[in-house]
């Protein structure tokens, strides 16, 4: 009986002590991480690389991921004015590469879920033809 208590005892301090090392690891590690970071890394903004429309006062960024409703702002419009070189008709599509802030806020107009707003324009260029297969009707 007295060895099952001592072999339980050594047991739990072995694990208890093993388990205080991996704590401290990690707060290493992420101090070390902060420090790393850039200016651009740590300014709140996100990269956001997709295809940007806007038509009839409303303008919408596809990423991969998700969807996102633009906010109208004069960092979008700048943006709609680079567009326009690459577009056809009004309703095309152009791939961009932005910075800006994402927001879930309420908002009248912009009825999407999440929401950008740009902060920063890296990036247009045209879209690639095979991404561009709409179906149009009429004339």
């Amino acid at each position: 009986m007295k060895k099952a208590f001592f072999t339980a005892m050594i047991l739990t301090a072995f694990l208890s002590c093993k388990n205080e090392t991996k704590s401290q690891v990690t707060e290493e590690t992420t101090t070390l991480d902060n420090l790393e970071k850039t200016a651009k890394q740590s300014d709140g903004l996100t990269l956001l690389k997709g295809d940007f429309v806007f038509h009839e006062g409303a303008a919408v960024l596809q990423t991969h991921a998700n969807i996102y409703g633009v906010l109208i702002t004069d960092k979008m419009h700048e943006l709609n004015k680079k567009a326009e070189a690459f577009k056809t008709a009004p309703t095309d599509m152009v791939s961009v590469e932005i910075r800006g802030r994402i927001t879930n806020q309420k908002d009248e107009k912009i009825l999407w879920e999440n929401k950008v707003e740009i902060v920063e324009i890296l990036n247009v260029t045209a879209p690639k033809e095979e991404d561009n297969k709409v179906v149009k009707l009429g004339n």
